[in-house]
């Protein structure tokens, strides 16, 4: 028997629920009310953001669109980050572009997607997907030099004072094919011999580069090495033929790529950086 109220997406259970208005609070778009002395889901304005479910003292609210598997309690000693240690980690982090011959283990990558899958996005849009790339490697990598190519010659044939500071990017991209096929593991200036790349793409650019950077965190905390490849998202935006072989989904757009693999480079220091540019007002 359900003792709960269902409204659509959302289920209140009347029993556990103790009328505090916690929910009511911290809804955004006030889409909860108390009714006789109990939570109650308008469902007019609701975005699925889960706020109602983190923020009830009772565990009263469930989703019935999502796997309430996925909620877990609260406890500082599993939760807590030191935020020193974080800094740290975050200073230490290095775009690695040597990695060692060994195959990325799947529930390394399924972390690494779930803290794509966790990131905020606006409104809640969940719009981030992921292609992981590992038997088609090879033949991305020709597609992509391909185009790269050709952006290069074309921009040489039409340089102007604006794009005449590509001019060292656009030679080296009409190289590396022919470089690559003349030697695969010596001249892979694209994915570095890694043996996966996640492209993550999304509707939304931000949404998108929310989700990567957390990404990146959690390849680090996995032991592994990563670098986003800028020369394969101009590649991927150019051309209509890489984005069919990915299965990019219409109204979504390549945001990231992420080259990851072992390390096979080991750093021992962090590196300076310009000092903050802050206005304070």
């Amino acid at each position: 028997m359900n003792r709960g109220s269902e409204i659509n997406m959302i289920k209140i259970d009347v029993e556990k629920c103790i009328g505090c208005g916690q929910c009511v609070k911290d809804c955004f778009p006030n889409d909860i009310e108390i009714v006789y002395g109990k939570a109650h889901v308008k469902n007019v304005a609701c975005i699925k953001c889960g706020h109602c479910i983190a923020v009830c003292p009772k565990n009263a609210v469930s989703i019935d669109e999502y796997s309430m598997e996925d909620v877990k309690e609260y406890n500082k000693e599993e939760f807590f980050i030191d935020e020193d240690n974080l800094l740290n980690f975050i200073k230490f982090r290095r775009s690695v572009r040597q990695f060692k011959d060994k195959e990325v283990e799947e529930e390394k990558i399924r972390k690494i997607i779930e803290a794509g899958r966790f990131t905020q996005t606006g409104s809640n849009m969940q719009d981030v997907s992921y292609i992981v790339v590992r038997e088609g490697l090879e033949k991305l990598k020709i597609l992509t030099f391909d185009v790269l190519k050709e952006i290069g010659e074309q921009m040489l044939s039409n340089l102007t004072p604006e794009t005449m500071r590509f001019k060292n990017y656009a030679q080296m991209w009409i190289k590396m094919r022919d470089s690559y096929e003349q030697n695969p593991k010596e001249n892979d200036r694209l994915f570095f011999n890694a043996p996966i790349v996640i492209v993550v793409t999304a509707s939304s650019e931000v949404n998108g580069a929310l989700a990567s950077s957390n990404m990146e965190l959690m390849t680090n905390a996995l032991g592994l090495g990563t670098v986003f490849s800028g020369f394969f998202v101009r590649a991927a935006r150019r051309s209509k033929k890489i984005r069919e072989f990915l299965g990019v989904e219409e109204g979504k757009q390549v945001i990231t790529c992420m080259v990851i693999g072992y390390s096979d480079v080991k750093y021992f220091r962090t590196v300076p950086r310009k000092e903050a540019n802050i206005s304070w007002l």
